[in-house]
């Protein structure tokens, strides 16, 4: 299991990171994916990221190289909801992947302000990340400098941005929202 910890830049901002290094396999599918999602749908969506290319904000609909990295996505969304005091299983809830898109960000990219407002969990991996890249600036004065093979969570109503960067970055960013299961109801 990946662990989990909190990213402590304030006590109210949320946000959790971990380190996926240790699934090389999951990461160099992601990056194979976003490379062929370029050629076969080279314009980039209109957004508040400006960026080289973003691939189609439901990229995991067209290709299935999201998968394995999407499954660990929601085991850590299992375990950040923990650090929240929430328990998904008791609560007949699980999270399920809604929007998954790569990002290209070489010198001067950026992403204006904004939130991923009704998700309830959206997340940021770093499949590669130069040393000179821009950080992602939570609620305006958090920075967390991103590193390769990070995966950054956070509420989905957290504001972020990504100043003009200088060194290259590839993304993979996934928007979570909570489903009922209503597995363990008993009448």
């Amino acid at each position: 299991m990946i662990a989990v910890q909190p990213f402590m830049a304030h006590a109210d901002i949320p946000v959790f990171v971990c380190d996926l290094s240790p699934l090389t396999a999951h990461l160099e599918l992601a990056r194979q994916a976003i490379d062929e999602l370029r050629i076969s749908h080279p314009q980039s969506p209109e957004s508040n990221v400006k960026a080289t290319y973003m691939s189609p904000w439901r990229s995991h609909l067209v290709t299935d190289k999201f998968g394995p990295l999407m499954q660990v996505v929601l085991q850590v969304s299992k375990e950040a909801s923990k650090l929240l005091s929430a328990n998904l299983d008791a609560l007949n809830m699980e999270m399920i992947v809604s929007e998954c898109w790569g990002i290209i960000y070489e010198e001067s990219s950026y992403t204006q302000p904004h939130n991923h407002f009704p998700s309830d969990f959206s997340c940021s991996i770093y499949l590669e990340s130069h040393a000179d890249s821009a950080p992602i600036i939570f609620a305006g004065k958090y920075p967390l400098q991103p590193t390769p093979n990070m995966l950054v969570m956070f509420p989905g109503i957290l504001t972020h941005e990504v100043p003009a960067t200088k060194g290259r970055r590839v993304v993979v960013a996934m928007n979570l929202h909570k489903h009922a299961t209503f597995a363990n109801v008993t009448l």
